[in-house]
C-alpha cells in the first residue's frame, strides 16, 4: 500500500484550503469553491460516521461522460468520439486492513461486503454488491490481491441521462483499488477494461467498453473499437466554450422502464444484417455490399434492420470527420478560420441526429408514441436555433439524441449569448434544472493530490 499519501481527516480539510488545491479543484470542476465544501461534507461525514476512518483519508473522483459522435457503433466495433465531463462521482475513501469494503452514496443504501467470502451468487447480479466483487475479481486476474476500504461518496452524474453513472462507478472502484492496492500502475484503458468486464460477467450487464473508456481516460477522445481487445483511443482536445458554445445537454425526464427490448433490437438488427454476410459485426462488412444486396437484405431483415446498418456506416465515417474537424480546430490560429472550422464540426453533429432520427431511429418507443419527449426537444431546440439566427444573433448551434435514446437526454451546442434564453425556454416544457451545461474536464478516473 502506497502511505506516500497519507494524510487524516484533518490534516485533508487543512490542505483543501491551500492555494494548491484551488488549482487541483479549477481543473476538474471549475468552481473551486463549490467542490471544495462537497469534498469538506464527504471527508467529515466518513470521519465521523465510519470509525478510525478519518485516521488516513484519500480522495478520488470519476467523471461521467458525454458522447460527441459515434451513436449505436461501439457494440459493432465502430469509432466514437466522447468527453469526459465535471459532473462526477467523489468519494473520500480510508483504507482498511482487512478485506472489507464499505461504501456509502448519498441517496443509495449503504453497500457492506467482505471480499473473503465466496460471494457472487445470482442474488447479487444487478447490484453494487456485484460490481465491487467483480472488479475485485479482475484484479485477482491481474494478480493483484486487493484490500478493502470504507468510502462515502456523492455522485453528480445522474442516472438515465446518457452520462454514464454506472460507468463512474465502476472506474471509481477500479481506481480506488488500483492505488491502494496495485500501487498505481495501471493505465485508463485497463482500469475500463475491469470495469466492463465487472458488468458483464457479475453485474449480469453485456456492455461495450465505450462509457468506461471514456470515462477512465479523461479530456475529448476518440475510440476505435476495431479491434477490441485493444481500442485505439486517441486524445482529441476540445473546448466548446472556446468556440463560443455551450455543451448541454436537456433531461426530458422520459422513463426507460421497459425499454431494454427497444435497445437490445439495435445491436441485434445490425448484427443479424453481419451476420448475412458470414460476418459477426458490421465493422467486417462494407456499405458497398449492403447497398449490392438491399432487395435480399429488406427482403429478409425488414426495412428498419438495414436502415440501422447504413446508419453504422454513416455515424462511423462522421466520427472520422468529427475527430479531423476538432484536431483542423487546434491546430488552427486564425480566428475567422476557427470559426469556419466549427461551422463545420457542428454541421456533422445535426448529420449525426438527422442520422439517428431517421435511419437508426432511437428518438422514441414505437410502443409508446405519446411519449416523444427527445422528439420534442429535438423540434424545440431547432426551432430556438432558428429564430436566433433570424434575429441576426447567431448562425450556428446543433442538437442531437444523447446516449441510448429512446427517452431521456439530447445534447446541444448553443451560442453562450444564447444559453439563458435557451435554459428558459427548454425548462418551461421539460421542468427547473433539465437544462445541464456540461465542460469537458481533462482529466479521467484518478486520485486527488493535493
Amino acid at each position: 500500500m502506497d502511505y506516500s499519501l497519507t494524510m487524516t481527516a484533518g490534516e485533508l480539510l487543512t490542505r483543501l484550503d491551500s492555494p494548491a488545491s484551488s488549482h487541483a479543484l479549477s481543473l476538474l470542476y471549475g468552481d473551486p469553491e463549490r467542490s471544495r465544501k462537497r469534498a469538506k461534507s464527504l471527508i467529515k461525514g466518513l470521519s465521523e460516521n465510519f470509525s478510525g476512518a478519518g485516521e488516513n483519508v484519500r480522495l478520488f473522483s470519476a467523471p461521467g461522460r458525454t458522447e460527441l459522435g459515434g451513436n449505436h457503433t461501439d457494440h459493432n466495433r465502430g469509432r466514437v468520439l466522447a468527453a469526459s465531463i465535471q459532473l462526477d462521482i467523489l468519494a473520500a475513501v480510508s483504507p482498511r486492513k482487512d478485506r472489507k469494503v464499505i461504501f456509502r452514496s448519498t441517496g443509495f443504501d449503504d453497500v457492506e461486503l467482505d471480499l473473503s467470502g465466496p460471494g457472487g451468487d445470482s442474488g447479487e447480479k444487478g447490484s453494487t454488491h456485484s460490481l465491487i466483487r467483480g472488479i475485485a475479481a479482475a484484479f485477482a486476474l491481474r494478480g493483484i490481491d486487493v484490500r478493502g476500504f470504507t468510502g462515502n461518496a456523492e455522485s453528480l452524474v445522474f442516472p438515465g441521462s446518457g452520462l454514464s453513472s454506472s460507468a463512474a462507478v465502476e472506474v471509481l472502484i477500479a481506481c480506488i483499488f488500483d492505488r491502494l492496492s496495485g500501487g498505481g500502475r495501471l493505465d485508463s484503458l485497463e482500469i475500463a477494461k475491469i470495469g466492463q468486464w465487472a458488468e458483464n460477467e457479475y453485474f449480469g450487464k453485456p456492455s461495450g467498453l465505450m462509457d468506461q473508456a471514456a470515462c477512465a481516460s479523461g479530456g475529448a477522445v476518440s475510440i476505435d473499437f476495431e479491434e477490441t481487445e485493444n481500442p485505439k483511443v486517441t486524445a482529441v482536445p476540445f473546448n466548446p466554450e472556446a468556440a463560443g458554445f455551450a455543451l448541454c445537454v436537456v433531461d426530458t425526464r422520459g422513463s426507460h422502464a421497459g425499454l431494454t427490448p427497444d435497445y437490445a433490437a439495435i445491436p441485434s438488427e445490425m448484427k443479424a444484417i453481419a451476420g448475412f454476410f458470414g460476418k459477426s459485426v458490421l465493422r467486417e462488412t462494407s456499405r458497398q455490399e449492403l447497398l449490392g444486396h438491399c432487395g435480399e437484405l429488406r427482403a429478409r431483415f425488414g426495412d428498419r434492420a438495414l436502415l440501422r446498418a447504413l446508419h453504422f456506416f454513416a455515424e462511423n465515417d462522421r466520427v472520422s470527420l468529427m475527430t479531423r474537424a476538432l484536431e483542423d480546430l487546434n491546430a488552427e490560429t486564425d480566428r475567422a478560420a476557427k470559426g469556419k472550422i466549427m461551422e463545420r464540426f457542428l454541421g456533422l453533429v445535426n448529420q449525426s441526429g438527422l442520422s439517428s432520427s431517421a435511419m437508426l431511429q432511437n428518438i422514441y418507443s414505437i410502443k409508446r408514441p405519446k411519449e416523444q419527449g427527445v422528439s420534442l426537444a429535438l423540434a424545440l431546440t431547432g426551432d430556438f436555433l432558428e429564430n436566433q439566427a433570424r434575429a441576426g444573433r447567431t448562425v450556428n448551434g446543433a442538437s442531437r439524441v444523447h446516449g441510448g435514446g429512446f427517452a431521456g437526454t439530447i445534447q446541444a451546442y448553443i451560442p453562450l449569448e444564447s444559453l439563458p434564453a435557451y435554459t428558459e425556454k427548454m425548462e418551461a416544457v421539460f421542468g427547473r434544472g433539465t437544462v445541464t451545461p456540461l465542460t469537458i474536464r481533462p482529466i479521467g478516473a484518478a486520485e486527488i493530490e493535493l
